[in-house]
């Protein structure tokens, strides 16, 4: 059985096939990977440098490219993961019950994080009045859930359309979904154009986030921390999947039989045109990672054509190698990355708690506080925290690189 495409080297190949390695890949994800868990784990969220922030609203920050560069991943590592199976024989049926089935997985681990800890830590009460509230409150929509999603429909979309086919549906999600956000009048306000995205909570996508999942007695399974809207919610979800189709079509480009300089040069020309239409899009559709908005994904489809770009020609052309290990490392586990390390951080900030200062305190509190926060200024101390944690989960993941452990989906 050959690799999964989100799971294991996404070069790796059978002899049948014996398309060409590309470390690069693996390690391109593995610094995604890396670079999630560094922006999702600071020792206080309320002492974090600017580029480790997510933007407020309009705008992106560093950490906004992060999730669009594992999706762009997504749509690449899928291209050439069918490619390797259909040249083994594998039929279409066969395909879309394996990513359907990868999917449900990926899906069903998001909704295990959102339900972690479960009705234990809901709050107080009876143990059945804990468990009732964790139904009530918990979260549909989220990262996992995403990704589960948006490969589902670039692995079938894949198997039913070609490649002048996906580019016009890229086209028509983006189109149309700067059309449903700036055209179709906000229910209850009635705002259209860029009145339409002033407010987190006033979109078309935010009512649509309400009436999937905003149930009144059954409960609120949005993000908690917002209640009336989701970033990883229903319609921004559209314009995700050109993301991961975007990715689709570079994986394309990567398996043609061109010179490497030839595809690397391919790639940074659509860097260049991906930057500048995200760019200039954002004057009409501002470029938003909670909406997810058209330009957003120009921009950061761009980006993402060039990053690859620039680490093709130092890692494949000039063979600049010995510092990949820790990349690969994260690159070739990545869900066992994620999902772990949120399972982790969730223990540490919440599950596990110790007297500490006068109040019964979390464990990640009384690490950061005893050990981070005396030494350094509070944005290098939170900072050190995060990198001490993703230290950890790279030591972990060495381990199980050595013993040739991965996660399958």
């Amino acid at each position: 059985m050959s690799a999964p495409a989100l799971d294991r080297p996404s070069t790796e190949s059978s002899p049948a096939a014996k398309p060409e390695r590309l470390l690069s890949l693996d390690v391109f994800r593995g610094l995604t990977v890396a670079l999630m868990l560094l922006v999702n784990d600071p020792g206080t969220w309320s002492d974090i440098y600017w580029p480790l922030r997510h933007a407020k609203w309009h705008g992106w920050t560093p950490t906004d490219l992060v999730f669009p560069f594992f999706l762009f991943m997504v749509g690449i590592t899928t291209h050439l993961s069918l490619t390797q199976r259909r040249a083994r024989g594998d039929d279409d049926g066969a395909l879309a019950r394996q990513i359907l089935r990868r999917a449900l997985i990926l899906f069903g681990l998001g909704l295990f994080i959102a339900w972690f800890p479960g009705y234990a830590l809901a709050g107080h009460g009876t143990l059945a009045d804990r468990a009732a509230a964790q139904v009530l409150s918990w979260r549909i929509p989220g990262v996992l859930q995403r990704i589960a999603l948006c490969y589902a429909a670039a692995g079938l979309l894949s198997l039913r359309l070609g490649i002048r086919a996906q580019g016009a549906l890229i086209v028509v999600l983006l189109l149309g979904y700067w059309a449903v956000m700036t055209c179709v009048p906000v229910p209850g306000t009635g705002a259209t154009g860029l009145a339409a995205l002033a407010h987190p909570g006033a979109t078309v996508a935010a009512a649509v986030d309400r009436a999937l999942f905003d149930w009144g007695a059954w409960g609120n399974h949005l993000w908690a921390a917002a209640k009336t809207w989701d970033p990883e919610g229903v319609l921004s979800t559209l314009p995700a999947i050109a993301t991961a189709l975007l990715g689709v079509q570079a994986g394309r480009w990567l398996a043609r039989p061109l010179p490497l300089p030839a595809r690397i040069r391919g790639l940074i020309v659509a860097g260049v045109v991906g930057v500048l239409l995200g760019e200039v899009w954002d004057l009409a559709f501002p470029i938003n990672k909670s909406l997810w908005t058209s330009s957003f994904v120009a921009l950061t489809a761009g980006m993402a054509c060039l990053c690859l770009g620039a680490l093709l020609w130092v890692v494949e052309v000039r063979g600049w190698r010995r510092w990949t290990r820790p990349a690969l490392v994260f690159g070739v586990n990545p869900i066992l990355a994620y999902v772990g390390s949120e399972l982790m951080a969730i223990i540490i900030g919440g599950v596990i708690t110790l007297p500490w200062d006068h109040r019964i305190a979390p464990l990640q509190d009384v690490i950061y506080e005893a050990v981070f926060y005396p030494l350094l200024p509070e944005k290098a101390a939170s900072l050190a925290f995060a990198l001490l944690f993703v230290a950890l989960w790279w030591a972990i993941l060495e381990v199980l690189y050595r013993w040739r452990i991965f996660l399958k989906v």
